[in-house]
């Protein structure tokens, strides 16, 4: 539960800032570059963040 909502938050903010980049007339494939590198660093760091810690540490 805690992974999912932390990835529609990364969601939110990569659309916001995808959607800026439109507005700012950033070429499109720039635009799914950018988003595809976040989209990635989000997973890496959503499952990262939320991991179980082993009880036995």
């Amino acid at each position: 539960m805690s992974f999912a909502l932390y990835l529609v938050g990364y969601l939110i903010l990569i659309a916001g800032l995808a959607y800026g980049a439109f507005m700012m007339h950033v070429p499109q494939r720039w635009i799914i570059v950018g988003v595809v590198v976040l989209l990635g660093l989000g997973i890496a760091t959503g499952a990262v963040r939320t991991r179980q810690r082993d009880p036995a540490e």
